[in-house]
């Protein structure tokens, strides 16, 4: 009995260690998914505003109006109070801890175009700060169209600036406003959430959910650690959102679960000395009713017990029955849990189809209606509905060349009801490859690519798309060609491409590229050819080479 105590309390700390474990990353699962929810509503609200502002300078004559007269003119006053009154919605939707700024460079007027909550001193900081990123381009580069921290008088904010021609408009939100809702989750006593950018410094304070500022400690190793940290990425940005959740209860709970199986061995140890006093009598009684547990029925029941002068025993017998039945509700139980969890994921991963440009769409045709562009909104809703139709009925791995090309003149179309005049696009075709068949959706990968890297600088954007048919090693082949006069590929991209390196997506960019590669190296057999340069002078120039292939029909 001494013997199975000790092996009792050894199994004991094991099962401890294990729960303490379980009930860890339990924990930490669940604070995880809470950071997701929270990380993917910013990840949405920064895209929506940094496309509004977007669409508001291409789209909105406002600041036209502005930048064509002088600050003090009734006509400059009149558009200032529409566009004060835009923002003004915007923040209304998003919260008040987001501020809006303009700024016109040709007049060098910069002004806020919705209430702010930022101090006077930092309000002229920031201005300088803005006037010097705008003039040096290497540092403009860093915070075009991305959300970016940056440091004003001691105290970090977000800042997102969005620039057409020589106007400009800017997003800001202060660091510690952005975390405040990751802080109201209770991270114990010592826990807390902050923003750290991609050197590691902490952009916000570390505040506890009670508001007391936090100091680093160092906790024991490994499961005894009183601390973890979560780290969870925003997209299209610098910084990411660290939470050290404080486990101090478990350390006690670990004390306290020691010191009672200890005392239970005390105490085990002393009943088996006194049990030495009574072996005749209870030895005997117990050893049978072992064997009896040991033997077991067919149907998974303990066989009968002989009636025996110990009543304990005989109530220990009925309890383990009871037992086997409850262990078997409890497997079936466990089995549909299991069963019920499968289900909720498989539901979960059908939401995650995320239809951006579905919803850019619509978010572009609401902004018509509020300014009353009726004959850009029918335009815009005809494309639109041709867009989806073609890509939603084609379910086969080939379609005609010319289908294609037509729906890449219906997504160009879409993107100029955006953009309005800041790019341009020419096809060239050749009239001998319209009935050849290519895998859907190839060309927009690539022209999408050149409209998303391209378009909003200065000079007019040209996006040229040239296909042609000729004879390569005694067959037929379909050379298409893809260029735009954009700032071409990135030279550490380009480089991967050029040696058939995949491209990070864990920020959920350059998938598509890396699936239409995939995609060609499967129907194809690896026999399509796709060729990556930068134009000398500006400008990414993408050359795909197709062969003809039998049965292309399905």
């Amino acid at each position: 009995m001494i013997l199975v105590s000790f092996a009792v309390l050894v199994l004991d700390l094991a099962i401890s260690l294990a729960s303490i474990s379980i009930v860890k990353q339990q924990s930490t699962r669940y604070l995880q998914d809470t950071a997701k929810l929270y990380i993917d509503r910013i990840n949405h609200d920064f895209a929506y505003i940094n496309h509004y502002m977007g669409w508001t300078l291409a789209n909105d004559e406002t600041l036209n109006m502005m930048n064509a007269y002088e600050p003090d003119s009734s006509e400059f006053l009149k558009s200032n109070s529409n566009l004060y009154k835009r923002f003004s919605e915007l923040q209304k939707n998003y919260g008040q801890e987001y501020n809006f700024f303009f700024y016109l460079k040709n007049q060098s007027f910069f002004l806020n175009c919705a209430p702010i909550s930022v101090t006077y001193t930092d309000y002229l900081e920031l201005k300088k700060l803005i006037y010097s990123y705008i003039e040096d381009k290497d540092v403009y580069a860093e915070f075009y169209s991305r959300w970016t921290p940056i440091l004003v008088n001691g105290k970090y904010y977000i800042i997102n600036i969005v620039p057409y021609y020589n106007r400009y408009l800017i997003g800001l939100i202060s660091a510690d406003n952005l975390i405040r809702p990751l802080r109201q989750i209770n991270l114990g006593a010592n826990g807390y959430a902050s923003l750290v950018d991609e050197n590691g410094t902490r952009i916000s304070s570390p505040l506890s959910g009670s508001g007391k500022l936090v100091q680093q400690e160092q906790g024991w190793p490994g499961l005894f650690r009183s601390r973890t940290t979560i780290s969870s990425e925003f997209s299209n940005t610098t910084f990411s959102a660290d939470m050290v959740i404080q486990f101090g209860a478990f350390e006690k709970i670990m004390i306290a679960q020691l010191l009672i199986m200890l005392l239970f061995f005390i105490v085990t140890s002393t009943l088996c000395a006194v049990m030495l006093f009574f072996n005749k009598r209870v030895l005997g009684p117990i050893q049978n009713f072992s064997e009896n547990l040991a033997h077991m029925n067919e149907d998974g029941q303990p066989a009968g017990f002989k009636s025996s002068k110990i009543i304990e025993l005989e109530q220990a017998n009925d309890q383990f029955k009871d037992l086997v039945e409850q262990v078997k509700t409890f497997k079936i139980a466990i089995y549909e849990q299991e069963l019920e969890k499968q289900r909720i994921q498989l539901d979960y991963m059908k939401q995650q189809i995320k239809p951006h440009f579905f919803l850019n769409c619509l978010t572009s045709i609401y902004s018509m209606a509020q300014i009353q562009m009726y004959e850009e909104i029918e335009n815009m809703a005809m494309s639109t509905s041709k867009y989806f139709r073609y890509t939603f009925q084609n379910g086969g791995n080939f379609v005609r060349l010319e289908d294609e090309i037509e729906h890449v003149r219906i997504y160009l179309e879409i993107q100029r009801s955006r953009y309005r005049d800041a790019f341009r696009h020419h096809i060239v075709q050749d009239e001998t490859a319209k009935d050849v068949h290519i895998p859907p959706l190839v060309l927009q990968t690539f022209i999408e690519n050149s409209v998303k890297y391209a378009i909003s600088r200065d000079p007019e954007v040209q996006i040229r798309l040239t296909v042609t048919r000729r004879e390569s090693e005694e067959e037929q082949v379909t050379v298409i060609q893809i260029s735009d006069n954009g700032p071409g590929f990135a030279p550490e991209v380009l480089e991967k491409l050029v040696r058939g390196q995949p491209l990070d997506q864990s920020k959920g960019t350059h998938i598509g590229i890396m699936n239409t590669l995939k995609r060609l190296e499967y129907l194809y057999y690896k026999k399509a050819a796709v060729h990556f340069s930068n134009i000398e002078g500006g400008g990414a120039s993408v050359i795909i080479t197709l062969p003809d292939l039998p049965n292309t029909s399905t």
